[in-house]
């Protein structure tokens, strides 16, 4: 028996979702019938094109706001922009990210700047604009994506580490503190996602390495995750459509762990 979510006409913003893993869940939303906001970078007639495509094959009005998630003023204007496009905000989900990789003593200050800024410090300058709005309606849904790298370490991600470990705490303090509101806060916390980004690394690392993309997958990408298989967009899918429902309505301050296995070593 399929299950009625009962999500249809809810309105969600999801930053970084023009492309990865956040199209992916803005896609799921609009399939379940709940309006979205797009944002993120990217060449615009593909965002348009991809805006439509979403828009065509659901039951969802489908919008873009082009904030920059390293500038406050243009974070709460993607908020109100909802507000101003539906009527109201139901659903926020904190996934804008980016990555540099590199030793703490060479790292790039501009780099961590910047990492820092499209990875916390967003999540806090959204979640801070959307939280008079969902309490005023008595109920809303906060979902960041943090990573398993927000519970545990890797060599040469400390900023990327440290961004999403700030996520997590970050999603606990606000559950706590909203706990009596009708708002949940809740991290989902993926191992690796099979992005174009990852598909890109594989076949690098197998040409530099001179091995086959399935040991570079094996040994390489996937050597912290047991079941040595990427974690697909519709695992995030299904966890955020719980978590955004009714029946996620005691799950808050929790951070959801979909990593094949990686945090449990």
């Amino acid at each position: 028996m399929a299950v009625d979510y009962k999500l249809e006409g809810h309105v969600a913003v999801i930053t970084g979702s023009t492309s990865g893993i956040g199209q992916a869940l803005a896609t799921a939303l609009a399939e379940q019938g709940v309006n979205v906001i797009l944002n993120g970078f990217g060449d615009p007639a593909k965002i348009e094109a991809d805006r439509l495509a979403i828009q065509a094959k659901t039951n969802a009005a489908v919008r873009y706001h082009g904030a920059d998630m390293t500038k406050r003023e243009e974070i709460a204007d993607l908020i109100a922009y909802a507000v101003k496009e539906f009527g109201r905000l139901d659903i926020l989900v904190n996934n804008a990210g980016i990555q540099h990789v590199e030793a703490v003593e060479t790292y790039p200050e501009e780099k961590w700047d910047a990492l820092i800024a499209v990875i916390l410090s967003s999540t806090f300058h959204a979640t801070k604009a959307a939280i008079p709005i969902m309490k005023a309606q008595g109920r809303g849904r906060i979902v960041n994506i943090a990573s398993a790298h927000g519970l545990v370490a890797s060599a040469f991600k400390a900023p990327y580490v440290a961004a999403k470990f700030g996520v997590v705490g970050f999603t606990k303090a606000c559950a706590v503190e909203l706990a009596r509101t009708g708002i949940t806060v809740n991290a989902i916390c993926p191992g690796y996602v099979k992005t174009p980004l990852i598909e890109a690394q594989v076949i690098d690392q197998a040409k530099t390495r001179g091995i086959p993309e399935d040991r570079v997958i094996e040994d390489v990408i996937l050597a912290a995750q047991p079941n040595k298989t990427f974690v697909e967009y519709s695992h995030l899918a299904g966890q955020l459509i719980y978590l955004v429902s009714d029946q996620g309505a005691s799950a808050t301050g929790a951070a959801f762990v979909i990593d094949g296995g990686w945090t449990a070593t």
